[in-house]
């Protein structure tokens, strides 16, 4: 089961600007999917995949990544 939990969050303005911008020319993507796709990427490269505790995480992490990556909208 794929479950949404929504948050909300202050960002500094020249990154709002650097989304818009690339929301007005990237109309597959939407806010969400690029918040989906930036969390998990960073999750991933600052995670720690070694203990058997977070490894399932770190691979949930990347299925994310990879699921908002890849989606198509039609």
């Amino acid at each position: 089961m794929n479950v949404t939990v929504s948050i909300l969050a202050e960002i500094p303005e020249a990154l709002h600007e650097s989304l818009k911008v690339y929301l007005e020319t990237h109309p597959d993507w939407d806010q969400d999917r690029v918040f989906s796709a930036a969390l998990s990427l960073f999750l991933l490269q600052n995670g720690d995949s070694g203990t058997p505790e977070t490894s399932p995480y770190y691979r949930q992490a990347a299925r994310v990544y990879l699921e908002t990556l890849f989606q198509h909208h039609v």
